[in-house]
Formats: C-alpha cells, structure tokens, sequence
C-alpha cells in the first residue's frame, strides 16, 4: 500500500466526524431522535439517523476521487433515492408504497449499473429478491447499539481483504466506508449510544453491501461469498419461519429475533451481543477466505457444506436458550 493510501483514512477521519456533529446539531434543533416504546430495547431518547455518514461519505469519495464512472449514474442514483427516502422516514413515517417503490427503484438502478439485464430473466429476479430481502434483513436486525456497526464493519474488513487478492473495486471505496463506520461506532458502540443508525443508515449500509457483493461475485464467478451475511441471515430466516410456525403476521412488527431476546430478556449487554454476532461472522469469514480457491468450481456445495452445521447449531441454540414452547406455540407467549 501507498504513503497516499495511508494517508487518506487520516485526512477522511476528521472530516467525516465534523459532518456527524454537524448532523447532530440539525438533529437535536429539529427534534429527529428515537423514543422508546414498548419494542425498544433503549430506554433514553437517543439521536436517530447517525448513519447518515455511510451515503454521505460514498459522496465524498465520488468528489475527491473523480472516479465518475457509470456507476455514479447507476449505483450512486440508486444510494441517493433509498437513503433519501430511509430519512425522510426516520423524519415521519411515509407510505408502505413510496417506500416500496423507491426500493424498486433503486435496485433496478443498480442492475442497469451491473449489467445484470444482460443474464437471463429468472436471474435478474432471484437477485433483486435477495436486494430487497437483505435491505429489510438489514433493516430488521438494526435494533441494538453497535450491531449494525460492528457487522458492517466485518464486512466492509473482510472485502478489503478479498479485494487485495482478487481486485473487484477501488480500495479507497471500501476505506471510506471503513471509516465512515468507525466514526458511526464513536458515538454508538456505547452503553448509552448517542446516536442510533436509523432507516437511513441500516438501509443505505444494506444497499452498498448488496452492491459489493454482486461486483464480487461476478468478478470471481463465485456465490460462496454470500457467506459475508450468514449470521443476519440465519437470525433474519430462522425468525420468519417460527413466526409462520406461530401463525403470526411476519409484515406486523415485533421483538422476536434472536440478539432481541438475549437483550432483553435474558439481559445480556447490548454491547456483548452486538460484539458476539461480529466474532462469529468473522470467523466465518476468515473460513470462507481460505477456502476461496478449494471452492471455485464447487462454490454452491462449499457454502452449502459450510452453512449447514452453522444453521443448525444456530437453531439448536435458539431451541435451547429460548426453549420450545415460546418457539413453536401460540403468539400469547412473545411479549408485546
């Protein structure tokens, strides 16, 4: 690396937190803060949309790098339409529809921008699900201080390191994000967070992870790297299907997830949950990483074969620390 590669996360730093001050400020004077209710895991009003910083930072670098590719049409088009629509929510709720329809949108924008209406039909579909499917994922599992930081920040670690083997975008795309979350985290791995992500944050971080993910798996031919999301995905799908076991409406919202239970029931600090998802999708990671070359032209069973146990320890250790009962019976035993 570079004395300018070096150098840049030093320069961004500074920068990125004055704007998130910044933001603060406009926050407090126009009132855009979280209040607890009956679903929070928080108890005090805390600022919402901190993670402004991840749309606003990838601005930065499209000015300073001058890299206006086409992707600034695409990809860029697409971040700015959904963040814009994510904090127009954190400011008043908006319509089921409008915000469907941005979604939409935006991911057809970042279609055009990857070239996937070249491939055939069935899979420009099944990849806009997953687009969709992640950002709400993402958006659910946004509900205690530092998670969304942390597991981005794994992930964003874990693409830097894949991109020096196996060159898939600009490196100091992925340090600005690294940045950009490390200065969320400043103010929000806390006990008392000052900030939370908000709808813009979770949603736009979501966006630019499904972005990275497709340029890496065309770039490699290779799915196994769907594996960066296995643990949101395990809590995101394993939550669904009890709540459909339970006959319980998955569109209503709730407090079943998994990280929600250890927090607020079993009253595990938000911090060690937050900390422990990270480790573990490290780990898998750091799996997935070296076995890049064993999985090249078997990389569906390779994650398959490494999913598989992951998923059912997974459900085993719901099924053992939340029990049966509460798993698998009427809605009346999950708290409202």
């Amino acid at each position: 690396m570079t004395y300018e590669t070096y150098l840049y996360p030093l320069l961004l730093t500074p920068i990125l937190l004055i704007i998130e001050l910044l933001y603060f400020s406009l926050a407090r004077w126009y009132t855009i803060v979280d209040i607890p209710n009956h679903r929070s895991s928080h108890t005090a009003v805390t600022i919402r949309g901190g993670g402004i910083i991840f749309p606003i930072a990838i601005l930065f670098y499209y000015l300073i790098s001058g890299n206006y590719s086409h992707n600034i049409i695409g990809f860029g088009m697409g971040l700015l339409l959904i963040s814009l629509i994510s904090f127009i929510d954190d400011l008043r709720p908006t319509s089921n529809r409008l915000r469907l329809a941005t979604h939409v949108l935006a991911v057809v924008l970042l279609l055009d921008d990857v070239n996937a209406f070249s491939y055939p039909l069935w899979i420009t579909v099944l990849v806009s699900i997953f687009i969709i499917g992640t950002i709400n994922a993402y958006n659910f599992m946004d509900g205690i201080n530092g998670i969304t930081g942390l597991y981005s920040l794994v992930f964003m670690l874990s693409a830097l390191w894949i991109n020096t083997s196996h060159h898939f975008i600009d490196a100091a795309f992925l340090i600005t994000l690294i940045v950009a979350i490390l200065v969320f985290l400043f103010f929000n791995f806390r006990t008392k967070a000052i900030c939370f992500a908000g709808d813009v944050g979770s949603v736009s971080i979501a966006f630019i992870m499904c972005y990275l993910l497709i340029l890496l798996s065309i770039a490699s031919h290779n799915l196994i790297y769907l594996g960066l999301l296995l643990v949101y995905g395990l809590d995101a799908i394993t939550t669904i299907i009890f709540r459909l076991i339970r006959r319980e409406n998955i569109f209503k919202a709730h407090r079943s997830h998994f990280y929600q239970l250890l927090v607020n029931e079993k009253k595990i600090s938000a911090l060690k949950v937050s900390t422990g998802y990270a480790i573990v999708q490290l780990f898998i990671n750091c799996v997935l990483i070296i076995n890049y070359n064993a999985a090249s032209e078997h990389h569906l069973s390779t994650l398959l074969i490494i999913s598989t146990p992951i998923f059912l320890v997974f459900i085993g250790l719901r099924v053992a620390i939340e029990g049966r009962e509460r798993l698998f019976s009427a809605a009346k035993n999950i708290p409202k």
